[in-house]
């Protein structure tokens, strides 16, 4: 027995031979598509990575110059307010809230000096400023009293809170 000859089966040899060509066709279409799209996806992805680069070295120069900036402001931050706050005004039975807020425009009229200095001078100066309020003698209700220093912060509000004593 023989196999047949494929010669004869001409219209079998078109097919097959336009099956393989179709699918050569189509292969190179689906790379030729592909490559395209990938080499667009790398160039953007390259893009995107220098752009993320330039904005990290950006940020980083502003990050120093900003460090920078807060260093120099806080050598020279300056005083803006004053906070008295005296306590312990029951214990001498002073009820009156309007003798209370004249104690404290009285210490706050004697330290007004201080608003607008630079805040490194008036720290080095705080024993002198302890001085100033302990040395105050007020007159409330015909009592004499002196103002002890319970607490004392320094930056750009410097609190003071401070305890009523009976004046010897």
């Amino acid at each position: 027995m023989r196999v047949p000859l494929l010669s004869r089966y001409r219209y079998l040899q078109l097919l097959l031979a336009g099956i393989v060509l179709g699918v050569c066709m189509s292969w190179l279409l689906f790379l030729f598509m592909f490559g395209t799209i990938q080499e667009k996806q790398t160039r953007t992805i390259e893009e995107q990575q220098n752009k993320i680069a330039e904005m990290k070295k950006t940020l980083s120069i502003w990050q120093e110059d900003y460090k920078e900036l807060n260093k120099k402001n806080q050598e020279i931050l300056t005083v803006q307010k004053l906070h008295i706050k005296i306590v312990h005004n029951k214990k001498y039975q002073i009820h009156e809230t309007q003798s209370i807020f004249e104690a404290q425009e009285a210490i706050k009229e004697d330290l007004h000096m201080l608003l607008a200095k630079d805040l490194a001078s008036i720290y080095k100066n705080r024993e002198l400023i302890k001085k100033i309020i302990e040395n105050k003698t007020l007159r409330i209700n015909d009592r004499r009293y002196r103002l002890q220093i319970k607490e004392m912060y320094f930056y750009t509000t410097i609190t003071a809170i401070l305890e009523l004593k009976l004046a010897e």
